[in-house]
């Protein structure tokens, strides 16, 4: 008799901050902190923490349980621009070099005198990308052509990576043909406005190979 295979975890994150079961892996992980059961299935805590990570599937050859007794949590994302659409931001630890990056782009963004720290960054973002009481994310309204290539975009119903004065329509495996959008059309923004702000200073996330040829980097 053949075993079943085992039914996907709830662990892989969508561009809107929603966790779901999804037999994609994906390009990135990270964290908000231990969210899951001893049975490792959710409830409803959706974050333990304001520290929400991106990081490197595999780190100096470390192995972890993606799950283990009230520690914390892995969760997957498709590609790092995924991961900031949900409020996350590159891990100072396993992503050092993107880290100091998204922190001097940061900086230079809003015109701070000194490189901000990361507790700075994430009591910033928490109600940028969330509210705390629904735990839905927090989107804002904005035209196609006032925003830097590499945001989350929702437009005609759809989620979709815009870059290059075109939208690529997003999901777990990766990105859709890329489709020209006007940059008078009227869309709804995924990311905090602190990591548009970071994308305008000069921050480019890593996307999935599927976005074809773009300004942004490639995993």
């Amino acid at each position: 008799m053949t075993a079943s295979r085992a039914e996907p975890l709830q662990n892989r994150v969508l561009p809107t901050g929603e966790i779901v079961a999804h037999p994609a892996r994906g390009l990135m992980m990270g964290n908000r902190g231990c969210i899951h059961g001893f049975d490792r299935t959710l409830g409803v805590t959706r974050w333990r923490s304001q520290l929400w990570i991106c990081c490197v599937l595999r780190y100096k050859n470390v192995r972890r349980d993606v799950m283990p007794p009230g520690r914390w949590t892995a969760l997957f994302f498709m590609d790092e621009a995924t991961a900031l659409a949900a409020g996350h931001r590159p891990c100072a630890y396993c992503r050092r070099a993107d880290y100091v990056w998204f922190a001097e782009s940061w900086q230079r963004a809003q015109g701070l005198a000194e490189r901000p720290r990361a507790v700075f960054m994430d009591k910033v973002l928490h109600p940028e990308r969330v509210v705390s009481h629904t735990r839905c994310q927090v989107t804002r309204p904005a035209r196609a052509g006032s925003l830097p290539d590499g945001v989350m975009i929702r437009h005609d119903g759809s989620v979709g990576l815009l870059a290059d004065g075109r939208i690529r329509p997003w999901s777990f495996d990766g990105y859709g043909a890329a489709q020209r959008i006007p940059s008078a059309a009227k869309v709804e923004l995924l990311n905090p406005p602190s990591i548009v702000a970071a994308f305008e200073a000069g921050y480019r996330p890593m996307v999935h190979p599927s976005a074809g040829p773009t300004t942004l980097r490639v995993h």
